[in-house]
């Protein structure tokens, strides 16, 4: 039976055919296992989810590449390996991308009425939501499928439900009237870190107020006039001595009087908040509209006016600046303070303003009822706030590792910089679409009943007349609870495990970027800390805090910027969009680019430049395999089969005592990638791994195995030889096989193409994913063999170089000369063969004396010449040999100064003292052999 490949490489043929075999066969499904015992056989990861509204981005595809090769990697370990996808409801961006369909159709969801609008989103997540998943399916993502999630499942809206009434039982949920961050244009509060703060040129008024008693008026600075209209005070610093004799005073508030009536008296106050050297040195008190003003409200015990809308429009009554934009409110107050002579000037000021990141309005501070959490209060019969447990997970305890690791561990200071100075968080959002607060308002006593199911009566006062919560829970606190909601928390209501949370809690790793540190993985370590710590370990003990965290280490990837390192953004046109990369070259080369520029603490320059390199990486490969095939052919028509099932033992088992010294050097080759592929993907080093993958495949295995056993691949009539020819190819197949499982991780599909042709489909696994990685000790090291081979190729390679530099045709041979040790000698005696393949020599002449001259090299193992005639340019050569000089001299030097230094002598191992003992004698050898060929060129 023939090996078939098509001539050529086509990833769009075969990507689309292997994406959906892998979701059809269900390969990536994880049962739950009946032994949850060993935790240390498991490797469980959860994808970030994108957000339904989603489309496949640069910084989505390496994210998710970086997780698939840890994934197919820890399986092929042998390993028990979940990855587990699902998409987030995102409330503000889905109900945003509604509103804005609703639009074109000349109607809003307040025309709807909140359950039809809400059917409305329903119905357009079905139709558009989940994009991102079936690109994911056709990048050929290992999740397991069968546990994909939809935040707001009804399975995982239960689990949200019985969190929030759980931190309301436990008195950690309360609901206040607080300053928040409100959007005018979504019209509801955002948290703090969904805005952006930008350095703009504003301006600062100074604005006199008149004193009640008539004896002058107070100058205030403000950047924010408008909100004047709901000041309460006006506050100086009591150490102020300009303004000593003030305090107690009251003040006018111009232009506030209500249809036609007087300006608000207010009071002068001391506090310490305000800053003689700012402005005037005294500021207007704003409680309802400024967070710093709130703060002084509260300590002075000062009334809050709301004097805006959530549209930012002005809500006084009866005022002439009702129902004014608070821009236009600004400009016509400002020019009814300077027609009242009350406006003391104006400069220009450079102010940080807080804007929305989704829709890019200016922030407005707002006083606003709002639900919380209090993340440093203790809950009732805890020892530790949220906060301080989620501080505590990543922080040493008891000179013990942390429960949590940061790679790069810069994160871990990051984190818990912001961890240390959190304030509450408000978790409720002005919003329709999302997980509906699960209390209710009783219009008789004024009371909440917070309940699991929807009660009927108030549970304060018994009445009927009760209405439930219109906001929802931010985005982030469901998102918060996946690491133990989507394996089946809370269970059937007893505190015992699910099968699957015991089985699978906590997951190792959490693969992220930076962006979301604080809205997602604080979250997840804050909530996972606090609520798993009620649940058992499977073995019926009670859990610790290192068993209740979620992930035991966060890996945070850098950027993707364009081949410029410039941020990507849509206004500067740079968006690199990795669904027309992959379709150009495939998407096994876009990883590949991906995972050889991915380092921990490093942005990537995407360049496709990188891309068509690999693409062509990837060709190399497909020919490889299509040359072995031929030879297996020929094999099968010679009357041998050659199993590529076979174990590396059972194929050096059958091999002579004088095996070849390639394929010696191969086997142990493979055991040192193999060792050094693990060891970087272990320490998230993809670049590392993904070069010494690319290294061994292309240049060991192609350019120097391959056409070394070229020489040995050759079915005839001789029996013997024949003999000796399927030996080598049972080696070459069986490295072929291993390298393919090597790079399967990198490239999945390219290697699940090949190898399927390799065992004419007749394989061992549903597929290479499924097969064992290779591991170090699979393969014989053999560190004789790889020096021997590291002097031929050095040989071969300096030939090379000279017969370039003296201009011998490419296809002519060419006698050398060479002076070396026996062992040398007796190598390249042996392997003239090699030689005249690889480097076109035509004869080897042993000689005794060292070699010079401009035809010669010289290296710590040998001098070679090229005999060639040709006209020497005597200037070039010593300006060569000059460069030459300059170069050893300055490494002669550099290794004086070390050896010449005692601190560093009595401190530094032995091998190391050794080597570079060794290396300045080499060098020293070298920079002699460098001088007498100058001194002997013609003057």
């Amino acid at each position: 039976m023939s090996h078939e490949l098509p001539k050529a490489y086509d990833p769009s043929v075969i990507e689309e055919r292997w994406a959906e075999y892998w979701v059809r066969e269900q390969l990536f499904h994880v049962a739950t296992p009946t032994d949850t015992k060993n935790a240390n056989d498991k490797f469980t990861i959860l994808l970030p989810p994108p957000n339904v509204t989603g489309r496949l981005h640069m910084g989505h595809m390496l994210n998710q590449t970086e997780m698939d090769i840890l994934t197919r990697w820890h399986r092929m370990r042998g390993e028990t390996a979940l990855w587990v996808p699902g998409t987030d409801h995102a409330g503000i961006a889905t109900q945003m991308m509604v509103e804005r369909q609703l639009a074109t159709e000349g109607t809003s969801r307040q025309q709807l009425g909140r359950e039809a609008f809400v059917a409305r989103v329903w119905d357009w997540r079905e139709h558009y939501g989940g994009a991102i998943l079936g690109q994911m399916k056709r990048l050929g993502a290992s999740v397991d499928w069968s546990r994909e999630y939809f935040t707001m499942d009804d399975r995982l809206s239960i689990a949200v439900k019985e969190a929030f009434v759980r931190l309301w039982e436990q008195g950690l949920i309360y609901r206040g009237a607080y300053i928040v961050n409100w959007d005018p244009v979504l019209k509801t509060a955002v948290s703090d870190l969904e805005v952006t703060h930008e350095e703009r040129q504003g301006k600062l008024y100074h604005i006199r107020y008149p004193l009640v008693d008539g004896t002058g008026s107070i100058t205030i600075a403000t950047t924010r006039p408008e909100t004047l209209l709901g000041d309460t005070a006006v506050a100086v610093n009591p150490n102020d001595e300009r303004y000593k004799a003030l305090i107690g005073k009251k003040v006018r508030v111009p232009l506030t009087g209500v249809n036609g009536g007087p300006d608000r008296e207010v009071p002068i106050i001391a506090d310490d908040w305000a800053n003689p050297e700012f402005g005037t040195g005294a500021v207007k008190v704003t409680p309802a509209h400024d967070p710093n003003d709130f703060a002084i409200g509260q300590r002075h015990k000062l009334p809050s006016l709301t004097i805006l809308d959530e549209t930012a429009h002005v809500l006084l009554p009866g005022s002439p600046y009702h129902a004014l934009d608070r821009y236009a409110a600004r400009e016509k107050l400002v020019a009814d303070l300077e027609t009242a002579g009350l406006l003391a000037g104006i400069k220009d000021h450079s102010l940080a303003i807080g804007v929305s990141q989704r829709t890019g309005a200016v922030i407005e501070p707002r006083l606003s009822d709002q639900w919380f959490i209090a993340v440093n209060k203790k809950p009732m019969n805890g020892e530790y706030s949220i906060a301080q447990n989620a501080i505590n997970a990543v922080e040493s305890q008891n000179g013990k590792d942390p429960a949590i690791k940061f790679t790069p561990e810069m994160y871990k200071k990051i984190y818990l910089e912001w961890m240390t100075n959190i304030h509450d968080w408000c978790i409720s959002r002005q919003l329709w679409w999302g997980h509906r607060i699960p209390a209710w308002h009783c219009a008789a006593c004024k009371e909440i009943t917070v309940a699991r199911e929807t009660p009927t009566h108030c549970r304060h006062c018994n009445s009927s007349e009760i209405t439930q919560e219109t906001d929802v829970l931010d985005t982030w606190f469901s998102s918060g609870l996946l690491p133990f909601t989507v394996f089946g928390w809370p269970g059937d209501g007893s505190q015992k495990p699910t099968p699957d949370l015991a089985a699978f809690y906590p997951t190792q790793l959490l693969v992220t970027g930076f962006d979301i540190l604080f809205f997602w993985v604080a979250r997840m370590i804050m909530l996972g800390c606090h609520f798993m710590l009620d649940v058992p370990m499977p073995d019926g003990s009670k859990r610790e805090l290192k068993d209740s965290v979620p992930f035991r280490e966060v890996y945070i990837h850098g950027l993707v910027r364009d081949a410029n390192r410039e941020k990507m953004s849509k206004t500067k046109g740079n968006v690199i969009n990795p669904i027309e990369i992959v379709e150009k070259y495939g998407t096994d080369a876009v990883r590949f680019t991906l995972a050889s520029m991915a380092s921990p603490g490093t942005d990537i320059a995407f360049s496709e430049a990188r891309t068509e390199g690999y693409r062509a990486f990837a060709n190399k490969i497909w020919n490889a395999a299509r040359f072995l095939f031929m030879q297996l052919d020929a094999a099968e028509n010679a009357g041998y089969t050659v199993d590529p099932a076979k174990t590396i033992g059972e194929v050096t088992a059958s091999l002579p005592d004088n095996t070849p010294l390639e394929t010696r050097w191969i086997f142990s080759r493979l055991s040192a990638v193999s060792n050094e592929v693990a060891r970087a993907l272990a320490a998230y080093r993809f670049d590392e791994a993904a070069s010494a993958v690319y290294q061994f495949f292309w240049g060991e295995f192609c350019d120097w195995y391959l056409e070394l056993v070229k020489l040995r691949l050759d079915f005839g009539d001789n029996h013997q030889k024949n003999e000796v020819t399927a030996l080598t190819l049972s080696s070459l197949v069986t490295v072929f096989e291993s390298a393919l499982r090597l790079l399967s991780p990198f490239m999945p599909f390219l290697t699940e193409e090949v190898w399927h042709a390799l065992y004419n489909n007749q394989t061992p696994a549903k597929s290479i994913a499924l097969t064992c990685y290779p591991q170090a000790g699979d393969f014989p090291a053999d560190a004789a063999a790889e020096t021997t081979m590291k002097t031929l190729q050095d040989l071969i390679v300096t030939v090379r170089a000279l017969r370039k530099e003296l201009g011998v045709p490419e296809k002519e041979a060419a006698p050398i000369q060479l002076h070396a040790s026996n062992r040398v000698n007796a190598l390249v005696d042996a392997s003239q063969d090699m030689l005249a393949r690889l480097a076109r020599v035509q004869a080897v002449e042993f000689v005794g004396t060292p070699l010079t001259g401009s035809n010669a090299r010289s290296t710590a193992d040998f001098d070679v010449a090229v005999l060639y005639e040709r006209q020497i340019d005597v200037a070039a050569e010593r300006e060569r040999l000059t460069k030459e000089l300059a170069k050893f001299e300055k490494g002669l030097a550099a290794a004086e100064k070390q050896l010449g230094n005692e601190a560093f002598m009595a401190k530094a191992p032995a091998h190391i003292v050794d080597g570079l003992r060794k290396q300045s004698a080499e060098t020293r050898m070298l920079h002699e052999k460098a001088k007498t060929a100058l001194e002997a060129l013609p003057k």
